[in-house]
């Protein structure tokens, strides 16, 4: 790789991963090694602690309780909209919608936009490299309208075709779907020149920032996208609760996607008067303790000091690509120059489901197959990939054990 390593990380990462108790698992008889993060993060002891107090101390249903445990689940709960809209810099925590993750998130947007912002002949634009998340509840929005989706093609290192971009972003755009960091490549895109070139033909911007939390600063003002989607569970929190972030003014003027309690200000059987945002988009009981979980990796992460943790995942996962020359007949598959947290690769010969097979048997966890980005695989003609995924507390350590997990694999398999 032509971009030089960068120096060894300031913090103490064996602190760090002190904080982490499935990191002293042992796979097969080996220290687990764990680089599936793309797929889920690992949790804190912090975040395993609230979500047991949650359930020892405080569990009660939110909002329209008037006693004690009900108040106190309630102020906890509504205490992590605040730290969400200071963690990612959103206007104000109206603008805060809890869901049960970033593919819910998207399918409210994609579902109460059809509403009454698609029409028969608007175009829906977005990538080559989307997860199929961003991808299928926009099909489903065109079928529903008779819109069109457009797709922004892809370059075989990953990177998204700007040139084509603008040529397709017109006036019939009334939609730009767009991930912030690939989840198959690693690739992080610009999405706020996209979200500009967007604004500019008069179309909503969404971003999938599922991958992006946990590795970049996000500013959603500074990108100025109209609805910023998330996972609790990809930035050290627990599964089951993601988040919209969504201009209020564009979000006042969306009906809810669905219906039920607690998003209601009256319900007669002659219809019914729909609350006030955040809440008409949060029918049912909400994931309680997941977002309370959340609240507290969130406080943990925003602790740390991100420029050495940036540093240091960007020089682990340098070194794992400079390292993954040595294996014969391993190609990294997306070598765009900005990248984060992800080397995804194929081995001549070598199916990657054998490979994860085999290198889980040293404990080493990675990820293989389509990544549920089909798009991506059948774009560079490959049926599936393996993924390493970085978090920050790996290390380069672990990087050698992958390696020589890897040239073992391929000792058996070639």
């Amino acid at each position: 790789m032509s971009t030089p390593l960068l120096r060894q990380p300031v913090f103490n990462v064996e602190s760090l991963r002190g904080q982490f108790p499935i990191l002293a698992t042992r796979v097969h008889g080996q220290p687990l090694v764990y680089l599936d993060n793309a797929a889920t993060t690992q949790k804190p002891d912090c975040v395993i602690d609230a979500l047991a107090h949650y359930y020892r101390h405080q569990n009660a249903n939110v909002h329209r309780g008037v006693h004690h445990l009900s108040e106190v689940a309630t102020s906890a709960y509504e205490a992590v909209r605040e730290k969400l809209r200071r963690c990612l810099n959103a206007r104000e925590t109206r603008e805060v919608i809890f869901t049960r993750g970033t593919t819910e998130a998207i399918n409210l947007v994609a579902q109460s936009l059809s509403g009454h912002w698609l029409r028969p002949g608007d175009e829906v634009l977005i990538s080559w490299m989307e997860h199929h998340s961003n991808i299928v509840p926009w099909q489903m929005a065109c079928a529903r309208t008779g819109a069109v989706l457009k797709v922004i093609p892809m370059t075989d290192a990953g990177e998204l075709d700007l040139d084509a971009a603008r040529r397709l972003i017109s006036e019939r755009t009334r939609v730009l779907g767009i991930v912030h960091v690939s989840n198959a490549l690693g690739t992080v895109n610009p999405v706020t020149e996209l979200t500009r070139l967007a604004h500019d033909a008069g179309a909503l911007v969404l971003v999938d920032g599922a991958q992006a939390v946990a590795h970049l600063p996000v500013d959603v003002q500074a990108i100025d996208c109209d609805f910023y989607v998330c996972s609790g569970h990809k930035q050290y929190g627990p599964t089951g609760v993601g988040a919209l972030i969504g201009r209020a003014s564009v979000l006042e003027r969306m009906p809810p996607w669905q219906g039920g309690g607690d998003m209601i200000r009256a319900v007669r059987f002659e219809g019914t008067e729909y609350t006030d945002l955040p809440y008409r988009f949060e029918a049912g009981t909400p994931s309680i303790a997941e977002v309370i979980g959340w609240g507290a990796a969130i406080d943990w992460f925003e602790g740390l000091d991100h420029d050495a943790l940036r540093t240091h995942e960007d020089a682990v996962l340098r070194y794992a690509e400079e390292r993954a020359t040595e294996v014969p007949g391993l190609r990294l598959v997306g070598t765009a120059p900005w990248k984060v947290g992800v080397m995804s690769f194929v081995i001549d010969g070598v199916h990657p489901h054998d490979l994860g097979t085999i290198v889980d048997h040293h404990g080493v966890a990675i990820r293989t197959g389509h990544h549920c980005a089909m798009p991506v695989m059948e774009r560079l003609g490959l049926p599936a990939t393996a993924r390493a995924s970085f978090a920050i507390y790996n290390t380069r350590q672990e990087v050698d054990t992958l390696i020589t997990a890897l040239l073992a694999a391929r000792e058996v398999l070639v």
